[in-house]
């Protein structure tokens, strides 16, 4: 992968450590953002589920009503230690991890990520889509929410390119640019679709939403599993 691609993701994890505190905000100050994870109870999600990028963990005590565990990974500690508080329940546990590097020792049956995906550079994603289907058990599904084509008109700093970029500012003034990817329902079914995958994606409002299989191949062990 490029050296851009890199100092970008770099740039990504220092932003998200260093606006931990303020990563709530829009959660308070938007209504329709409040509504938003009551999605969960209109997905496939149970067993036991991985939830990639937890952010805050805003999502995870909803995935755990529907869960027989949750392990939720996020790179930030800032993040994971808002997590933890918010989602104190014995069958959910948090991980410090970068997902672009981390394999679980483990399978899933369900891999769920929200406002996640659109953070994957493009040269990334076929990537990242393979390992999403080894982390699968057989029979299970990706489930994903981001922001769609329409949120662009909310964003600052709006740059195209190889790597779609935003700019982000924090209270104290400081600016940091991160990857945003504003993915296409159709666009992005067919780009799974291309892969082997099953999927369903849809557009909500200015979202999409998605349930994916990947394609079928013989169950192996994963290779080379770090501890989880």
């Amino acid at each position: 992968m490029s050296d851009d691609d890199d100092a970008l993701l770099a740039e990504q994890i220092a932003y998200y450590r260093a606006g931990a505190a303020e990563y709530d905000r829009p959660y308070a100050e938007h209504e329709e953002l409040r509504r938003l994870p009551a999605l969960v109870d209109e997905l496939p999600i149970g067993g036991d589920v991985l939830e990639l990028a937890c952010g805050t963990g805003q999502w995870t005590p909803l995935l755990a009503t529907r869960a027989r565990s949750v392990t939720a990974v996020d790179v930030a500690a800032e993040v994971l230690d808002i997590a933890r508080a918010r989602a104190p329940l014995p069958h959910v546990r948090f991980l410090q991890a970068d997902v672009f590097h981390w394999r679980p020792a483990r399978r899933y049956d369900t891999v769920f990520f929200a406002f996640w995906l659109s953070h994957v550079p493009p040269a990334r994603l076929p990537g990242f889509w393979n390992t999403v289907a080894a982390m699968l058990t057989p029979g299970g599904r990706a489930v994903f929410v981001d922001d769609g084509p329409g949120a662009t008109a909310g964003e600052e700093g709006v740059a195209e390119g190889a790597v779609p970029t935003v700019l982000r500012r924090l209270a104290d003034g400081s600016r940091y640019r991160v990857v945003k990817v504003f993915h296409d329902a159709r666009t992005l079914t067919d780009d799974l679709t291309a892969q082997g995958w099953t999927a369903r994606v849809r557009p909500l409002g200015g979202l999409v939403v998605g349930i994916a299989e990947p394609p079928d191949r013989p169950y192996q062990p994963m290779s080379r599993p770090t501890r989880s």
